[in-house]
């Protein structure tokens, strides 16, 4: 049903229609999130295994392809936020994204033969390997509509000066993380244990469930995720509407994507003796127009001020990039490191007990949450507060018991346990919204270039576990998988004091008239880390014979030799931006 088109004078987030603090809007937002980012994370904590063991991919293709998927994913959103502001409203633009999801996901089902080693050649299905690039291809496109817009709907339920606004970022931003954790816990589950179809048809049916979840929700957002100019957007073009021509464009960009993800994965370039993928060549290639456009503008159109601010943000943007390029190793190196080196059960109990439930829990309890929050929307509707509250704390206490029961006795694979990077944050997130404010009323909360700074080492330490583990592991004997979840939580701590201060000092020290642009290049500089992530990866790259046998020792070393060095990649940078911090910090002028 289309959104109600409020007059401009009305209020942004009446109170009567609040629940629980907050706009009822809110709520549609948080749980469309979950579930595009349960299907997005369920599929990659699958994608790299997949790869290697359905379709006989080496290490090295592996990598490739996970760092062009993942570069395209957070470079496309800059088109899809740009279409969404211009012409088709975030509402619209969500719901062709949750469409596109929808439709890449269920693809990502279709396995087709699984390949075969004839004659020493591996020989694939072909046409399987077509339908998987065009499910990416969707998906890509999908995320570039939804994710920056779903966001931007969060802040236009609140007014400017609303003092509730930071709370609900913060509650929207759980939603992120509850999604990517039970999308490991149920996705990589099915997908290791019954077949990959299952884990990725999983992802895709909680994707109709985001999917599902906002058209039901839309009268909740009050109009102000509508079209910026409706009669533009109907305006006939060559007989068309402009509307018509913005999807038709998109499924044109689907086709382009399905033969750039394909070119870039699988192209290698050539400069001298150098030798690169497609994909980094087209990240080094954007990140000079980009770097020759800044330096101009700088230097013909800003203040002594704003040159100094917009310098100190691009330092903090390549912070950001080292820091994502050692994170994004938890879906490619860490996982292969994880499933051919390290043990698998943390607490003992699924071998001592013999317990195998054949299905995770958490299967039902995230089946239950959508159905259990639009009723409890419908009865706050009613004025049943009690109701509504009740049926709120029953869906928290059941994806509560359902973790405990899934960590602890379900047997967990390299793709499921991924989950504890999302686990790590939502324990630590209430311990760093304390942290912070009680800093700062001390007067002792660290300037943003600190934060970052400790941010990087803290990534760089992170690895320290895994360089004691591939030791182990050199010996001819597997490692104990809690020195997977050390590393985790080491990380984690980082990206508390990181990534959530990247965003924000976009906003704050950027020039206004493109601050739509540096956002853009935030998100460039993620997709770019995507990149590099896959090639430093490749270090760790083993080769398995034709039997399947590993040579412990020898992949031991590689894992071991990739792990010192990024380690000492995020100690050495996070030293280098501290010593910079001061003038970082003079450089933003009292920005805080």
């Amino acid at each position: 049903m289309p959104a109600a088109s409020p007059s401009a004078s009305a209020p942004l987030a009446a109170r009567d229609e609040d629940f629980l603090g907050h706009p009822k809007g809110l709520y549609v937002c948080f749980f469309t999130e979950m579930w595009e980012r349960f299907s997005f994370y369920g599929m990659k904590a699958l994608l790299l295994l997949y790869l290697l063991k359905y379709h006989l991919f080496g290490d090295n293709a592996g990598y490739d392809l996970i760092g062009a998927y993942g570069g395209l994913v957070y470079a496309v959103p800059v088109i899809g936020g740009l279409l969404a502001d211009r012409y088709l409203g975030m509402r619209k633009a969500v719901v062709l994204g949750g469409v596109l999801l929808v439709l890449g996901h269920m693809g990502m089902a279709y396995e087709g033969h699984a390949a075969k080693m004839i004659d020493g050649k591996v020989v694939r299905d072909e046409v399987a390997m077509q339908v998987f690039y065009l499910s990416l291809a969707l998906i890509i496109a999908g995320v570039g509509f939804l994710k920056p817009n779903i966001s931007t709907i969060v802040g236009k339920l609140y007014a400017a000066d609303d003092p509730r606004r930071d709370s609900g970022f913060t509650l929207f931003y759980a939603g992120i993380n509850v999604g990517a954790l039970f999308s490991s816990l149920i996705c990589a589950f099915l997908g290791e244990t019954y077949g990959w179809k299952y884990g990725f048809g999983a992802a895709g049916i909680g994707m109709v469930a985001g999917l599902a979840t906002f058209l039901w929700g839309q009268r909740y957002l009050r109009g102000h995720a509508e079209p910026p100019d409706p009669a533009r957007l109907r305006e006939k073009v060559e007989g068309l509407s402009r509307e018509t021509w913005i999807y038709l464009g998109s499924a044109g960009g689907v086709l382009v994507l399905w033969g750039t993800i394909q070119f870039a994965s699988q192209v290698t370039l050539k400069l001298g003796d150098i030798s690169f993928t497609a994909a980094l060549g087209i990240m080094l290639a954007t990140l000079l127009v980009f770097l020759i456009w800044f330096f101009g503008f700088i230097a013909r159109q800003c203040s002594k001020v704003e040159r100094e601010q917009m310098l100190a943000l691009v330092v903090l943007i390549l912070a950001v990039l080292i820091f994502f390029t050692l994170y994004e190793q938890t879906y490619g190196s860490w996982v292969t490191f994880n499933d051919r080196l390290m043990t698998k059960d943390m607490f003992g109990v699924v071998a001592a007990a013999g317990y195998k439930p054949p299905l995770p829990w958490s299967l039902f309890s995230m089946a239950a949450s959508p159905i259990l929050m639009v009723a409890a929307l419908m009865a706050s509707d009613r004025g049943r507060h009690g109701l509504a509250k009740t049926l709120v704390a029953l869906l928290v206490l059941g994806l509560g018991l359902a973790t405990a029961h899934d960590v602890v006795l379900v047997p967990q694979t390299a793709g499921s346990l991924t989950y504890l990077g999302p686990f790590f944050l939502v324990v630590l997130a209430p311990l760093f919204s304390w942290l912070w404010p009680w800093l700062a009323r001390r007067g002792r909360n660290p300037s943003k270039p600190v934060t970052m700074s400790l941010g990087l080492i803290f990534a760089g330490l992170s690895f320290l576990p895994l360089v004691a583990a591939a030791k182990i592991a050199g010996g001819g004997e597997m490692s104990s998988v809690w020195y997977l979840v050390l590393a985790y939580l080491v990380l984690e701590i980082g990206e508390m004091c990181l990534s959530p201060l990247g965003m924000s000092a976009v906003t704050q020290l950027s020039v206004a008239r493109v601050v739509g642009l540096m956002m853009g290049a935030f998100w460039l500089s993620t997709a770019f880390s995507e990149v590099l992530a896959a090639q430093l990866a490749k270090i760790a790259s083993v080769e398995i014979p034709e039997g399947g046998t590993i040579d412990m020792v020898s992949a031991a070393a590689k894992y071991g030799e990739l792990f010192s060095m990024l380690t000492w990649l995020g100690i050495g940078s996070g030293v280098v931006f501290l010593l910079l911090s001061p003038w970082l910090k003079r450089w933003m002028h009292g920005v805080k």
